[in-house]
This record gives structure tokens, C-alpha cells and sequence, in this order.
């Protein structure tokens, strides 16, 4: 005997199998029930790194790790994405990551992309020298040297168009080029971000060979990129890094990846609300 589906049963079934997809796709939320997708850098030392064996590690890692047990997902339920710079904005609107930690300073055009929780740190654009180098105390000394950032590099563009414009600037495809031209004395100084730069001379490879000047060529505010309008996620990430301030988890993260450059980082900021 054939059974006849009858038009009622029938757009019951699309409805169930459209609900259905729905509540199997995470797509447009960075997480899917269980699990989140949170973006971070792969290549940052101190900030963020994908290590050798498949972990990642970083300071922007930890507070990453904070936030989503906060928010209710353990470590293992973590899916790292790797967020470069110039991608943070489209994966955060296409849903693909539900947060992004990445040395991801707060500005007025990324805002108009995206919403920022936090701030959590503040950094300022500084100088990593020789430690044995004495002739760099002030962003003029760098008239006469070898200046070295990556291509496209903001913060090199600022030291050779406003603060030093004499500076002989070689870009680079990355820090780590930078840094070996540092060492053998092809450049005299690398800039970037103070955070960064610490990351760097805190690797086990490089600590003792290098030091910052100590100065602050820019105000950075590093914000934690959301969806905009998502006004419920941010007041619940805000709430995480009050906590982890208040606890002593945030000077403890602070220490363990930026401590060993002798960087000196300032205070916890204030969380915007």
C-alpha cells in the first residue's frame, strides 16, 4: 500500500529539516553549541604563536582561554583560527570566529567594522635594539641608523614620515628577518608595537641579546574584536576581564610572556564598558 504525504505533513518536514540546519550551522555565530572558534595570531611570540608541536602559546592565547571558560567553554573546546591582521575584520563579520585576541589595537576605522570588548592591554609603539647599544636613546638618533619593519608596516611609516624621517627604513617580509638583521648588525633597530617587540627578546633563543628603548611613540589600545551590535557577547567578555584583572590572573600573564625582556608594561586599563 503507497501512503500519500499530505501537503500539511509536508511543509512540517521542510520546517523540521530547515531547523534542523539551522541549529547544526555555527556559521554565522563563530561557535556551534559545544564548541567556539576563536581567532588569534599564529606568529606573534609572546602574543600568539602555533608552536612546533601544534599548541599555541601567547598572552593573547591566555586571555582567550580566560574569556571562553568565563563564557562557558573549556580549552579543548576551542577552535583556534589563525586571524592575520588584514583578515580580522571579515572573519569576525562572516561569522567564521566568534571573537578575535590578537594584538588588535582599538581605532576609530576599525569601529566602524566591528565592536571591541576590553581594552585589556596597553601598549606603545617602541624601539628593540642591541643590548649592548647605547647610541639609540631617543626616536632622532634614528636619523643617522638602519631602521627595520615588516612591508606596509604602520609603524615604521610613523618613524619615517613624522618622528625621524632621515632613518634609512628596510622592510622586510617579517620580524623574525628583522631580528636576525639586528643581531648581525645589518639594522640598528627594529619597531613595532612595545608588546610584540618584548615577545621577541623574551624567546629563550634571544634573551639577553636585545632591549627596548623604553619609549612611546604611540598609544595602543589591544581590544577584543566582536561582531558589532553583539552588545550581550561584549557586556560578558567585558565581565571576564574585570575578573581576570581582579584575580591576579592578568599580572600573572604579563609576567610569565613579557617578564624575561625586562619590558615594562603598564597597567591594567580600564575596561571600557
Amino acid at each position: 500500500m503507497k501512503l500519500r504525504r499530505t501537503p500539511a505533513a509536508a511543509a512540517a518536514a521542510v520546517v523540521l529539516a530547515l531547523t534542523a540546519t539551522a541549529c547544526g550551522s555555527g556559521s554565522d555565530s563563530g561557535s556551534n553549541g559545544d564548541k567556539i572558534t576563536v581567532g588569534i595570531k599564529f606568529d606573534q611570540p609572546g602574543l600568539g604563536l602555533k608552536t612546533p608541536d601544534g599548541t599555541y602559546a601567547g598572552f593573547d592565547v591566555d586571555v582567550a582561554k580566560y574569556v571562553a571558560k568565563e563564557l562557558g567553554f573549556a580549552e579543548d573546546k576551542i577552535n583556534w583560527k589563525q586571524a592575520p591582521s588584514a583578515e580580522r575584520e571579515n572573519l569576525i563579520k562572516n561569522g567564521d570566529v566568534k571573537f578575535v585576541v590578537a594584538s588588535y589595537s582599538i581605532n576609530e576605522k576599525r569601529l566602524k567594522e566591528v565592536d571591541f570588548a576590553g581594552p585589556y592591554f596597553v601598549t606603545h609603539q617602541d624601539l628593540l635594539v642591541r643590548a649592548d647599544d647605547s647610541s639609540i636613546t631617543k626616536v632622532e638618533d634614528l636619523n643617522s641608523k638602519k631602521l627595520c619593519s615588516v612591508t606596509g608596516s604602520t609603524s615604521a611609516q610613523n618613524v619615517k614620515e613624522k618622528l625621524a624621517p632621515k632613518a634609512d627604513l628596510q622592510q622586510l617580509g617579517g620580524y623574525s628577518e628583522c631580528l636576525t638583521g639586528l643581531e648581525n648588525k645589518r639594522v640598528d633597530a627594529l619597531t613595532t608595537d612595545a608588546s610584540i617587540l618584548a615577545g621577541y627578546a623574551s624567546q629563550k633563543e634571544h634573551q639577553g641579546k636585545f632591549k627596548l628603548a623604553g619609549l612611546s611613540l604611540s598609544n595602543e589600545n589591544y581590544g577584543i574584536g566582536i561582531k558589532k551590535g553583539d552588545s550581550e557577547l561584549k557586556g560578558k567578555i567585558n565581565k571576564a576581564l574585570e575578573k581576570m584583572v581582579s584575580d591576579g590572573t592578568w599580572d600573572k600573564l604579563v609576567k610569565q610572556h613579557f617578564g624575561p625582556s625586562g619590558y615594562k608594561n603598564d597597567p591594567a586599563p580600564k575596561i571600557a564598558g
